[in-house]
């Protein structure tokens, strides 16, 4: 519960939102721009028109019920959105409110994360089952990549009808061709978003508790742990709804935040993607690109206009501290501080490229 009001508060749609579960029939849709001080910070030295941050598509779901795998309410339609989507925001209602009922009638963040996990599972199951009668029919021919093919799904099914997530099975790089094609839903990396009351937007509570203790209990991502943030929904509309910056500033210092929280989610959004920015500064404009982590120089370029992949020549390349410490291009170049960069060149986060191309 939750979940409509914090994407209005992140995204430039607007939807309906009541004190009821599943308030929305559809998924809508938005663009939210990914916070970033470090543009408005590059316009002290670099004075421009505009300044453009990055941005992300985000996608409201209706809330699932158990039984949306078998299509229960419209359950069949969401789980193809969701199927869609590069990552998932799951928020879990942890507070208490006799005003508003839970669907299931009781507050369980740890039951709500199991019934979503389970729906998702039950339809991964169905899509592995469904290959895999395909591939048995040529596999009998005798072809040997069908035969891996099924072996490697045998390794999904085992795993999903033992209630686990497929990102939680570790399969190697060449095996990870024969379930691609299915956009598994389990497969997705997914953020927990604990919507708390007021009060335990800082601290927690019980319910969060619960949940960072099952988090932790189950066979978590490979190396990695899943994320887990904790805010207040209701808050965070009241903070978006002021447009004074100053009337803002004061009403997160009284709550005690240094920043909306939806600003952390964003960003811890944009990373789980395994996107990075980097920066083009001039007089007409200040902007921020996405690209995803381990891009090359012409697929940074390519992100600008497909012309300047196209015509690549080089990257002319500075570092973000170089630029704000030094004050200039011209302090940059005089310190040896930019760099002349070819199509090999791995873009890092915040560099600042100016790209030489021809057409």
């Amino acid at each position: 519960m939750g979940k409509s009001t914090l994407f209005n508060c992140m995204s430039n749609t607007r939807v309906e939102t009541s004190s009821f579960a599943f308030t929305s029939s559809k998924s809508n849709m938005g663009m939210v721009n990914v916070p970033d001080p470090r543009l408005y910070h590059l316009e002290k030295f670099q004075k421009t028109e505009k300044i453009i941050p990055a941005t992300v598509e985000i996608v409201d779901i209706p809330g699932l019920t158990r039984g949306a795998s078998h299509g229960e309410g419209v359950g069949n339609k969401f789980l193809s959105d969701i199927r869609n989507t590069d990552a998932l925001i799951h928020v879990l209602r942890c507070f208490d409110d006799e005003q508003l009922p839970h669907i299931d009638g009781s507050v369980d963040p740890v039951r709500d994360i199991e019934t979503i996990n389970l729906e998702l599972q039950v339809k991964d199951l169905e899509s592995v089952e469904k290959k895999m009668e395909r591939l048995a029919k040529v596999a009998k021919s005798g072809d040997k990549d069908a035969r891996r093919g099924l072996e490697v799904l045998e390794l999904h099914k085992a795993h999903l009808e033992d209630f686990q997530n497929v990102r939680t099975l570790e399969v190697g790089e060449t095996d990870r061709k024969h379930v691609e094609d299915l956009f598994l839903l389990t497969s997705k990396p997914v953020m927990y978003v604990c919507n708390v009351e007021d009060e335990a937007a800082i601290t927690g509570n019980a319910y969060v508790e619960r949940v960072k203790e099952y988090l932790a209990s189950e066979a978590g991502e490979p190396g990695e742990q899943p994320r887990i943030l904790v805010l207040a929904a209701r808050l965070e509309s009241e903070i978006a709804e002021l447009e004074d910056e100053a009337d803002r500033k004061e009403f997160l210092a009284d709550a005690g935040l240094e920043e909306p929280g939806v600003n952390k989610l964003i960003r811890s959004a944009y990373s789980m993607l395994n996107l990075i920015s980097f920066f083009t500064i001039g007089p007409k404009e200040i902007r921020a690109w996405t690209i995803r982590r381990g891009a090359l120089a012409p697929e940074a370029a390519g992100a600008i206009h497909s012309d300047l992949q196209r015509g690549f020549i080089r990257a002319e390349v500075m570092k973000y501290e170089d630029f704000v410490s030094l004050g200039s291009e011209q302090a940059c170049k005089d310190k040896g501080k930019l760099a002349v960069e070819g199509k090999n060149y791995v873009v890092e986060e915040a560099d600042i490229l100016h790209i030489r191309f021809n057409v």
